[in-house]
């Protein structure tokens, strides 16, 4: 009987230990709670943002708008009626449509949001429907119920947004073309045109922000994606598959009604220009031409998808950069060699720069000296003082930069040294040039050689050259 009693309990223990493995391997293919809090936090930072700085812009407009038609006014008035008062009144009802004061705009077929947040729209929309990849913790239905609310808010608001980019860029060519036969309006024509311009590329940067994914968004997408059920759902659901009227069946066809056909646009062509191999050359001029034309464009504008968003100026790329985007955080280590007066030190510092141009940045940072000894066979740690430093690089070429700064060290050991001549604070000028290099999407190396021509006037003195190398972030 024993070996049958035996039997049986290894049988149970077996069971119970394919059981628990079922409930881990469950409980890891279940959507992390934290997915729909993140997904809650960026959708309403970005609704916010590109509200705010619509609202801006539209106002901006209508200022504009305002003083052209005064001017314009003492000059014909019957003309600036015309030209201004509907528009003026077609931008302050935009605007009141941001606000949510008037009826929202509708586009079904825009993708305002782009492929990132239809991805994201429809993956919360097959959670709705697949509620066992949730965790049935307390609350986890209406988490997700505001998770699909704030996207869909967020939808409505690009969707408004993408039509007032629209008028906006209608606007603009219409005064071109109607205040040309005047004079006077180009400086007011040129900051309406500058205006529209960073208000597109900020909103561009606020989606781009707004695609970055977080550790359970990432986990999140990995567990819908292994799925056949969401392929077939979005291939169903998805923005760009109602675009070209695209169903799948059993027999995975797909109608694509409306487009027209290779055959058809060369017929077109051929009704244009002719046909033979005269035709033919030219056709093939003319295209490598305009490919030649659209690829260097695209190489100075790559974010830009409208060609009458094109600007007519030398657009700064930090001008819709905010304060906190164009800060960079650093830190960076020197080592100075042991002497008789003083130990081998490394100087261990933090910085933070401002970004004012492109190829531009300035700063300052905070040093603490480390004594380490005077070998290997003498380590000995000791506090050696600390530094305030300022800084500013500018881009050479490519990776290469000009470096300078001015700094102030306090060195409390130095006192006594030389017959009472030793200096606590040393002041350092420096210029030199460094070498940065990326080492991933978020984190930057930097090798800098710096001479202090100030280094004479150290008592003790101090090596004038100093190499660094560092990190920024």
């Amino acid at each position: 009987m024993k070996p049958l009693y035996l039997l049986i309990f290894f049988q149970l223990l077996l069971l119970l230990g394919i059981q628990a493995q079922d409930s881990t391997t469950s409980k890891h293919n279940k959507i992390p709670d934290k997915y729909f809090s993140q997904v809650n936090k960026k959708s309403d930072k970005l609704e916010k943002q590109v509200s705010q700085r619509t609202e801006k812009a539209l106002a901006r407009f209508i200022n504009e708008e305002g003083r052209m038609q005064r001017r314009l006014a003492r000059i014909d008035s019957t003309r600036a009626k015309q030209l201004f008062s509907n528009s003026i009144d077609s931008l302050g009802n935009l605007k009141a449509r941001m606000q949510g004061k008037l009826g929202k705009i509708s586009h079904p077929l825009m993708q305002s949001g782009g492929p990132y947040l239809d991805s994201l729209q429809n993956s919360l929309a097959f959670l709705k429907q697949s509620k066992d990849l949730l965790n049935q913790s307390k609350g986890i239905t209406d988490k997700l119920s505001s998770s699909i609310n704030s996207v869909g808010q967020l939808k409505d608001k690009l969707q408004q947004v993408e039509e007032i980019k629209a008028y906006i860029r209608e606007r603009r060519q219409v005064l071109t073309e109607q205040l040309k036969q005047y004079t006077g309006f180009s400086k007011d024509l040129q900051r309406m045109n500058k205006e529209a311009f960073y208000y597109g590329q900020q909103l561009r940067e606020y989606k781009e922000v707004f695609k970055d994914k977080r550790k359970a968004e990432q986990k999140a997408m990995e567990i819908i994606q292994k799925l056949p059920a969401f392929t077939d759902f979005m291939q169903k659901h998805s923005q760009l598959a109602s675009l070209f009227n695209i169903q799948t069946t059993a027999a995975s066809t797909q109608s694509l009604e409306g487009l027209q056909t290779r055959c058809q646009v060369e017929n077109l062509i051929q009704q244009r220009i002719g046909s033979g191999p005269n035709a033919n050359a030219a056709l093939n001029q003319q295209m490598g031409e305009a490919r030649s034309k659209m690829d260097e464009l695209k190489s100075k504008f790559p974010e830009l998808n409208n060609a009458g968003d094109m600007p007519n100026f030398k657009p700064s790329e930090m001008k819709s950069k905010s304060f906190m985007q164009r800060l960079e955080f650093g830190s960076n280590i020197q080592f100075q060699r042991s002497n008789k007066f003083f130990p081998t030190i490394g100087d261990l510092a933090g910085q933070v720069a401002y970004k004012f141009h492109k190829n531009g940045s300035t700063g300052v940072g905070i040093s603490y000296k480390l004594g380490m000894g005077t070998g290997f066979d003498n380590i000995h740690f000791s506090n050696q003082g600390v530094g305030i430093r300022s800084f500013i690089d500018w881009k050479i070429k490519g990776t290469i930069f000009l470096n300078g700064g001015y700094e102030q060290n306090y060195q409390p050991n130095y006192v006594g040294l030389v017959n009472g001549l030793g200096q606590q604070w040393t002041q350092s000028g420096l210029i030199g040039i460094s070498k940065k290099y990326n080492i991933n999407s978020k984190l930057k190396g930097n090798i800098i050689l710096l001479f202090d021509f100030l280094s004479n006037q150290h008592v003790p003195r101090t090596d004038p050259f100093k190499l660094r190398t560092g990190y920024n972030f």
